[in-house]
């Protein structure tokens, strides 16, 4: 019996195909890095990121800076990688506090309905209406500057997403014929809810999470660059392109350095998210 030569994985003329090199695995590869330089930082870091050498201040990249000094004669490199692990740290726990929430909001209003649907999708419409970062701002001016207070705020405007894309699978599934034959099982209620439609939805909401990280990283690096976010001398890549800011047309590199580990970040996230979604979507399945 003949084999198919997709089920070999070998082109038509005998030679065996490369390997494709996708979105999620580049994207993957990067996450990867930046986790593994949050991680690390001590062992990376070529100098105290804290370390304040006044004669050594906005040195241009060399050998022994790679990336520059800034204006306290801090090794730019150095307060590059340590920066990595208040980014991560903040987007964790958005994550921790957005997807839940969005993911309980959205499952009770598709699957109760009724009042309940209602109420819940029009408190989530309002929160879906209020601006990230503006919002952000205000919750972060009266609570106080600061990690935890910074996540908080991100979080409060953040989950609504999650929500409305869990109410329309929740919608799509309550119809079907799995959740019928669960029914007839006996199985009803939270059970229903928590045991059988959450982990269909999970893999849309894993994507989604992925694909908003790049946004978040973006506005966790605004609190930072306002001042609102973790305080100095903890680096921090928003409070760092602030500083930056301040000499950019001479002394470029200093806002150059962060600016670039955001870029980096956010186009990781961005590609992984983009790879899982080509991945879990059954439609683009071949």
């Amino acid at each position: 019996m003949t084999q198919n030569l997709t089920d070999l994985d070998i082109a038509p003329t005998g030679r065996r195909r490369r390997p494709r090199v996708t979105s999620l695995a580049i994207g993957g590869t990067l996450v990867a890095i930046l986790l593994l330089a949050a991680l690390f930082a001590p062992l990376l870091a070529p100098f105290d990121p804290n370390a304040q050498i006044i004669s050594a201040r906005l040195l241009p990249p060399s050998a022994t800076h790679w990336l520059g000094t800034d204006g306290f004669g801090r090794d730019l490199l150095s307060r590059v990688i340590y920066g990595s692990r208040p980014t991560l740290l903040l987007v964790s726990l958005i994550l921790l506090l957005t997807i839940p929430v969005g993911m309980l909001v959205g499952i009770c209003a598709g699957y109760l309905g009724g009042w309940t649907e209602r109420v819940l999708m029009r408190i989530t419409d309002i929160f879906l209406s209020l601006p990230n970062l503006v919002i952000a701002l205000a919750l972060v001016a009266m609570l106080g500057p600061g990690l935890m207070n910074g996540a908080l705020a991100l979080a409060l405007t953040s989950w609504p997403p999650f929500a409305r894309q869990a109410r329309a699978e929740t919608l799509a599934l309550r119809r079907s014929d799995y959740l019928a034959a669960a029914k007839m099982q006996g199985i009803n209620g939270l059970r229903l809810m928590f045991g059988h439609i959450l982990p269909l939805c999970l893999p849309s909401a894993v994507v989604r999470a992925a694909l908003s990280l790049g946004g978040i990283i973006l506005s966790a690096a605004g609190l930072g660059f306002l001042g609102m976010g973790v305080q100095p001398p903890t680096a921090e890549w928003g409070s760092m392109v602030a500083e930056g800011s301040k000499v950019i047309f001479d002394q470029w590199w200093v806002a150059a350095a962060p600016g670039g580990a955001i870029l980096f970040a956010s186009l990781a996230f961005n590609l992984t998210g983009d790879g899982l979604r080509d991945r879990l979507d059954t439609r683009n399945a071949n």
